[in-house]
């Protein structure tokens, strides 16, 4: 009997990693999927960061440098991989200030090519008054 029971557990020792093998490229699916849903929703988040400070630095500056200093403060926290295919709008109406930042989610690595769709944030606040 304790015979057959040897023969019976050396019969099993390469089934883990036959299992493990099999399923690789399963797990390193997944987590590519993972991955690229996480720069999904940091690009979410980058885009509406940028927007806000877009329109921090639009409402404290002057009316003339407005879309300067709004366009500079929304591309200056970018990282790299997102700054290039960054787009910063700043417009003011009826004394309100607007921000509408584009970015390009990138396909697995930032900075080399993007998905063919946009992620939009946009900030408003109200113009400062000089007394």
């Amino acid at each position: 009997m304790s015979a057959l029971r040897g023969r019976n557990a050396r019969g099993d020792r390469g089934q883990v990693t036959i299992e493990f093998l099999g399923m690789t490229p399963t797990i390193i699916v997944t987590l590519v999927v993972l991955w690229q849903l996480v720069l999904v929703g940091y690009t979410f988040t980058l885009a509406g960061n940028a927007a806000d400070e877009a329109v921090r630095a639009g409402t404290a500056a002057g009316p003339g440098e407005r879309a300067g200093a709004c366009r500079e403060a929304g591309l200056d926290k970018l990282p790299g991989g997102w700054e290039g295919g960054a787009d910063v709008n700043c417009g003011t109406a009826n004394g309100y200030v607007t921000a509408d930042v584009r970015l390009r989610v990138p396909v697995l690595f930032p900075g080399t090519v993007g998905f063919p769709f946009d992620v939009r944030g946009h900030a408003g606040a109200v113009e400062e008054e000089d007394d």
